[in-house]
């Protein structure tokens, strides 16, 4: 570690009369809460090239997308911009992952679009209160519930979600108007308006599309450099790999140079993003309120209209952030902190509603490029921001000549990898039942969003319950009938497990002493308290014996606590089965203090 490290963690000393420094100030917890101290005292010139570059590379590539992604949530142009730099700039102070870029997204786009009815001023209002959202869970620590949206429920999302928005741009790409937004509607609309494909739109647009697809596979395909390499061969390595690293700003100013040159000669056979606010966005407080023909529109009545988008943007928004960072931090061999990337999300979106921003979240497309850029801190997101904001002053008058069908190329390009068509045949062979949540999710999403992740989960849910009522229990057939739960005991398993031992103990004849291997029971509950009571006492009636083996000590202390009868407790099973078949061996052990194994009295008393 360096010595500026050291000394930054080092107490300073105290003058006379003055009050210890309060754990709050300490240089340890101002890293925790500030992860750009703990870096930025090592930062050298290396860092600032691979940084500059990167930063440049995730540029050029998120000033086109972010002009795409506003057509996705039905915005102006601007906003997507809007949206593109106040992350950037929050995440440098607060993320601790070097790789991620907090930005406009596709699925973010689309939540927008299905929540905001295409208002700007709905679209802001909810970045903020997603941000508040998002805070909140970060200092209350509930990001846990993230942890409840399983793999295919995500997986089911994001590839419908790729579906909707694919598809949502066929039209700009064939360049047809008058298409509605809603999935079937449009489905329906475009295949009806086939006809009035305009010629131009649909060669520039495909043309757009080989283009980006050739540049990916060149991308994917141009060896590393190694030193030994000629200097010329090096060059040709660094224009490509330029090239191909920008190809959505190479692509769109392209298209944007091909549609000038026709607006000079006359003719424009293409239909045009149009005219762009210029100027950087001013600095004002969310709107809490909708002034329109019909009246004002209040704080509470717009809460209203956006419903469930309170809940589905903030929790997809952390989940897809947190699923990027983990990814390269793991791709990349270093550790982020899920509660910290809560609070950098949170305050991302609502600084960026002070500047007109709709929600953002982290890009998995930008962040593959900021790391394979090879960028060493978040420090690459400050040149990201700032190209961001140059081109919002200067460069937003040549905005007016982008293709909207080049605009398409690049939303299609970007949302492709997001379905995965391995997901099936995979669960197919390792879990089959995963399947379902998987599908529902899928089918619900081009309904309604958040009915598709409600039922995903809930399925989900189904399913983890099922397994918690109906656990697994291994049956050793004998003299001594022997039962032992695989997966936990539960009041919901409560039915199954008395099922289970009265039907082989009780209920054949001659009747059975039965032994409850428990050492894979780690917790009951009162209901299963109950039950195990009423099971001793019917064991006790027909002249047989129930005994348990393999108690863990919480288990142990709550039937202490309980006061049963005639319970027999052996440390090990094979003690139990010997007692039971009347062979010679220890006697067992009743429940009581002075019955108990020293080193387990002395953890209930813990």
């Amino acid at each position: 570690m360096s010595s500026s490290v050291k000394a930054l963690g080092q107490p300073r000393p105290l003058g006379a009369g003055m009050a210890p420094m309060t754990c709050c100030c300490s240089p340890e917890t101002l890293q925790r809460w500030l992860p750009f101290l703990a870096w930025l005292p090592q930062y050298s010139a290396q860092w600032l090239k691979m940084d500059f570059i990167a930063g440049l590379s995730v540029g050029l590539t998120v000033i086109p997308q972010a002009l795409a992604y506003a057509e996705v949530a039905g915005l102006p142009p601007q906003y997507g911009l809007y949206s593109a730099f106040v992350g950037c700039f929050v995440y440098f102070f607060l993320g601790t992952s070097r790789d991620v870029t907090l930005g406009p997204t596709a699925i973010m786009s689309l939540l927008v679009s299905s929540y905001t009815f295409h208002k700007p001023a709905y679209a802001v209002l909810l970045a903020f209160l997603s941000g508040c959202i998002q805070l909140a869970m970060g200092f209350l620590g509930l990001g846990f519930l993230l942890d409840f949206i399983s793999c295919p429920v995500i997986k089911g999302f994001t590839s419908a979600a790729a579906v909707t928005i694919g598809f949502g741009q066929v039209k700009n790409l064939l360049g047809l108007q008058g298409i509605p937004r809603q999935f079937f509607l449009q489905v329906y609309h475009t295949f009806r308006n086939i006809g009035e494909t305009r010629v131009g739109d649909a060669v520039l647009g495909l043309v757009c599309v080989l283009l980006l697809l050739l540049l990916k596979l060149m991308r994917d395909h141009v060896p590393p450099v190694h030193p030994e390499m000629p200097p010329g061969v090096r060059l040709s390595h660094g224009l490509v790999w330029t090239a191909t690293t920008a190809r959505n700003a190479l692509v769109v100013s392209f298209a944007a140079l091909v549609a000038y040159s026709f607006e000079v000669t006359g003719y424009q056979p293409f239909v045009l993003t149009g005219k762009i606010v210029e100027g950087l966005p001013a600095i004002q407080t969310p709107p809490f309120s909708v002034t329109t023909a019909n009246g004002t529109i209040s704080f509470t009545e717009m809460v209203q209209d956006m419903g469930a988008g309170l809940a589905v943007v903030p929790l997809m928004g952390l989940l897809e952030s947190i699923a990027v960072a983990k990814s390269f931090a793991s791709q990349n061999n270093y550790r982020i902190r899920a509660t910290q990337e809560l609070l950098a999300i949170g305050l991302a979106n609502v600084l960026g509603s002070l500047f007109s921003s709709y929600p953002v979240t982290g890009s998995f497309g930008r962040t593959a490029v900021n790391a394979q850029s090879g960028v060493c801190t978040p420090a690459g997101g400050l040149v990201t921001g700032v190209l961001v904001l140059l081109s919002l002053d200067y460069l937003t008058s040549l905005f007016y000549y982008i293709p909207k069908a080049a605009l398409a190329a690049v939303i299609i390009m970007a949302v492709v990898p997001l379905f995965d068509t391995k997901i099936v045949r995979t669960l197919w062979r390792v879990k089959r039942r995963d399947l379902l949540p998987l599908c529902v999710t899928f089918l619900l999403c081009f309904w309604e969003v958040q009915y598709g992740i409600l039922a995903g989960t809930l399925v989900s849910a189904l399913i983890l319950l099922h397994s918690v009522a109906r656990p697994k229990i291994q049956v050793s057939e004998g003299p001594v009938l022997v039962l032992k739960p695989t997966s936990g005991l539960h009041f919901p398993a409560l039915e199954t497990l008395r099922e289970a031992i009265l039907s082989r103990a009780l209920e054949v004849s001659p009747r059975r002493c039965a032994v409850l291997e428990c050492s894979h029971i780690c917790a009951i509950d009162y209901t299963v308290v109950l039950g195990l009571g009423e099971l001793l006492e019917d064991f006790r009636r027909q002249g047989v014996t129930l005994a348990f083996a393999g108690l863990q000590v919480p288990v142990l202390r709550v039937l202490l606590s309980a006061d049963l009868q005639a319970v027999q407790y052996f440390s090990t099973l094979e003690e139990a089965e010997k007692y039971l078949s009347q062979e010679p061996g220890t006697p067992p052990y009743n429940i009581s203090e002075d019955s108990v194994p020293e080193h387990k009295v002395a953890l209930l008393k813990a």
